[in-house]
């Protein structure tokens, strides 16, 4: 089930957890630290209350499309 945002033009994110984020390390060949970045200080970072080194998975639509968006969040 996808999370519901606030606001309907603000994709829903998600704090992964550890597991997960081992899997998709795994399953891309990466580390985290070549994910794109969010700032903790981002309202999303915010509302979820995540942490510097936490994993956001962001769900996104286009054309009935679902895609799956992946951001660290960094001290900012």
């Amino acid at each position: 089930m996808i999370p519901r945002s606030d606001h309907e033009n603000v994709p829903p994110h998600e704090i992964m957890s550890e597991s997960e984020v081992k899997e998709l390390c795994k399953e891309k060949g990466i580390t985290t630290e070549r994910l794109p970045k969010i700032l903790s200080s981002d309202p999303q970072s915010v509302k979820l209350q995540a942490k510097p080194g936490d994993v956001l998975k962001i769900y996104r639509s286009d054309n009935g499309n679902e895609f799956l968006y992946y951001r660290i969040v960094v001290e900012g």
